[in-house]
């Protein structure tokens, strides 16, 4: 994948992953477009970062969803490459029946059911571009979960698993399809998800997960296993069953 003169959508573009990477991507030399649901830190980001577009969009709502792909369409019609990005992740004890699981934000809307409408929407804007690319991140807990976060990562594992059949779907298209798979990374993403004195790790750095995620789209490495992902997944696939294990007794 060329890693310069795009046109690129980032979802969650505001702060983390997101941010990281539409710093990157700038410093590049590609127009970026990022999104997000608070103006104010679509505000802090355009802040330090000039160059970018912004727009206000919860990619949670339907609606919301719709309007971003008309407003990109009819603004930035050179538009090459989606990076699916927005993600919420959140503690859901199911002992409590229902209580966690619909007194916060929406984990399935705005991890899973994003990335797949936003790609519908996109791909055929996409097909008539000469070089595209859509790329989702999920995270090494799609590959093994941790218990606590039950919702979020079947989101994750789901966002996995539409990736790879997405990628099949447009293997002969000039639509290239990226997954980048991060380890914990030290973000909002993750606050509030653990008790605080386990917190003192909070992960690498996003611009590290940026940085990483370059790297391989120059060499076009779809699957990218960034830091310790790249053991935790390679663990999963060779003894799952013992690496749930480790991993629920953190």
């Amino acid at each position: 994948m060329k890693i310069k003169d795009n046109t690129i959508l980032i979802t969650g573009g505001a702060t983390g992953i997101g941010f990281s990477l539409a710093q990157a991507l700038v410093n590049a030399g590609n127009k970026v477009i990022i999104c997000g649901r608070r103006e104010s830190k679509l505000k802090e980001a355009r802040d330090k970062l000039p160059q970018i577009q912004v727009r206000v969009c919860d990619v949670s709502k339907e609606k919301e969803r719709e309007l971003l792909f008309k407003w990109v369409e009819g603004n930035f019609k050179d538009l090459n490459v989606l990076i699916n990005n927005a993600g919420i992740q959140r503690m859901v004890n199911l002992k409590q029946g229902t209580k966690d699981l619909f007194s916060g934000e929406d984990e399935i809307e705005a991890n899973l059911v994003a990335p797949i409408h936003l790609s519908a929407y996109f791909v055929p804007l996409l097909l008539k571009k000469k070089e595209a690319a859509i790329i989702n991140v999920s995270s090494g807990l799609g590959f093994v979960p941790i218990a606590s976060m039950p919702v979020y990562c079947a989101t994750k594992a789901a966002v996995h698993s539409f990736t790879v059949s997405l990628r099949y779907q447009l293997r002969d298209t000039p639509i290239k399809v990226f997954e980048i798979v991060p380890p914990a990374v030290d973000t909002e993403l993750g606050k509030g998800t653990t008790e605080e004195e386990a917190q003192e790790y909070r992960g690498i750095p996003p611009s590290e997960v940026a940085r990483a995620a370059i790297t391989a789209m120059t060499k076009d490495e779809y699957e990218i296993l960034v830091g310790e992902a790249k053991d935790l997944v390679m663990r999963a696939r060779t003894n799952p069953e013992q690496t749930f294990q480790n991993i629920n007794q953190w």
